[in-house]
This record gives structure tokens, sequence and C-alpha cells, in this order.
């Protein structure tokens, strides 16, 4: 059951990423984010309703909120990062996110075994190679390594706020929906000045109705993924559950061969490969 949600949370979290990164191409990453959160927290809202998850509020939704402040800003610089570059070398490199986590527990008098030090010399060597350092070609840009980067410690303040935000499964709609709640308001308040000052919230013609769906999916995934995430690891080894779920680049990487052909250079693709390998080492250390 472990390895089977594990393997789900991959699989949403690789086509969201997809989905978010493609969307962005058409639209302004903050759209993309208001919008996509926004539909999930209705979603969300009626699922907290029904199950009864109000029941679960507390002091822990504090943690909820701060997690709802710094999602934006992830998703943000990570929808950026993949308009701008490939996928296939963006994604991975996002997965960096778990030596949060791990820094945490430096901060706590936790000491790195030999399989973190290699995970974090082996990724540190990664984020140098995805940016295709080589004598022909054009690099990915640095902006794209910088805000891929930005958007892993985002993602990995994320995850560790929501796991202090909820105890129960019920909680943990109530914590996800009021993550959601607050990443709406946050962008909100943040596209309005920006709107203000001339800066367009849609793209040329609009935005058009038939990108609901997809927008709505986008979020919907990730709250999906989140929920099969905490479910692998209530029923098994926490280790295994965050090994199998951090295989979703893989995922985004397919997606973006199968539907826009992209083709990385060897340098990159190795690069790549570095970071994921990283952060698996990182995730099992």
């Amino acid at each position: 059951m472990t390895a089977f949600f594990a393997l789900t949370t991959s699989l949403l979290w690789g086509l969201a990423d997809f989905g978010g990164g493609l969307l962005t191409r058409r639209a302004p990453a903050l759209t993309v984010v208001v919008v996509s959160q926004g539909l999930a927290a209705v979603v969300l809202g009626a699922i907290v309703v029904a199950t009864g998850g109000w029941s679960e509020a507390g002091p822990r939704l504090w943690f909820a909120c701060a997690a709802g402040l710094a999602g934006p800003v992830a998703l943000i610089c990570f929808y950026k990062a993949l308009a701008l570059g490939p996928m296939g070398v963006v994604s991975p490199l996002a997965t960096l996110s778990v030596a949060v986590p791990v820094g945490v527990g430096l901060l706590l008098g936790e000491r790195p075994g030999p399989l973190q030090v290699a995970g974090i010399v082996v990724a540190v060597t990664g984020v140098v190679l995805a940016g295709g350092p080589q004598l022909r070609g054009a690099p990915v840009q640095r902006r794209t390594i910088l805000l891929t980067l930005v958007s892993a410690a985002g993602f990995g303040t994320v995850f560790a706020l929501i796991a202090e935000a909820s105890t129960t499964v019920t909680g943990l709609f109530l914590a996800l929906f009021v993550q959601r709640l607050t990443s709406v308001v946050t962008g909100g308040a943040a596209l309005w000045p920006a709107v203000r000052r001339g800066t367009p919230a849609l793209p040329e013609g609009g935005l058009a109705w038939t990108t609901l769906p997809a927008l709505g999916f986008v979020g919907l995934a990730d709250v999906a993924a989140n929920g099969t995430y905490s479910i692998a690891a209530q029923h098994g080894p926490v280790t295994v559950a965050a090994v199998l779920a951090s295989l979703y680049p893989v995922v985004t990487a397919l997606a973006a061969r199968g539907f826009l052909r992209e083709r990385l250079r060897a340098v990159q693709a190795a690069g790549a490969g570095l970071a994921l390998a990283g952060t698996l080492l990182l995730a099992t250390g």
C-alpha cells in the first residue's frame, strides 16, 4: 500500500508540474497560481464541510497559514522556471527541497549520515552540470536555475510546515484548505497592485474558458498528491514513501518528452540525473 500511494504521489506531482509549467507559457505565473489554487480551495472546502474537518481547528493551523504564505512564492518561481527552461532539468532540481528538512534536523542537533553527505555532494554537482557548462550551445539560463532553487527551498518549507499542521486525515484536509485559502489571498493581494501598475493579469486575448479544466487539474492534482503522500507515510516507512514520491520528476520529464518533444543535451541530462540521485540519497540517508 505504501508503494502504491507513494508512486501515485509521483504521478500526480509530475503531471501537476507539467501542466503548471505549460499553462505558465500562456498566462502569467501569478494568475495560474491564484486560479488553480482557488479552484482547489473550493473543492477542499467542500471536503472539510463533508468530513467535519472544522472540529480539528486549533493552534496548529498557524503552520498551515505560514505554508500558505510560502507556497505561492515557491509555485510562482517554479512555474516561471518551467516556462523558461527545459522541464527535464527544472523538475529534478526542484526535488532539492528535501534539503530543507535535513537542514532543520541539523539545527536541532542531528548529524547527517554518510549517505546524506554523499547526497549533498551529488546534488550540488547536479546543480552545476544542469546549467549546461559546455563549449558550444546556449546553456540553461542562470535565472532559470536560480528560480528553481528558490522554489525548492519554498517547497521544502511548505512540506515541513504542513507536517506540523495536522495529525489526522481530517486535520490534513483542514490544513490543506487553510493553506490554499491563504495562498489565494496572498496571491490575489500581490496580483491586484500588479494589475493597477499595468501588468496584465491575463494573456493577450483573455483566458479561454477551455483552460479552466486544466487549471483545476493542476490545483487538485497538487492537493491530491499531498493526500496520497500522507497516506503512504502513515502505512509504511517514511523513507520508502519519500524515495518513491521523489520520482515525480521522471513523470514531468517523460511528459515533456512525449508532448513537447524536448531534447536535453548530455551534460544537462547528466546534471538532472545527479540532482535526482542526490535527492534520493538525502531521503534515504
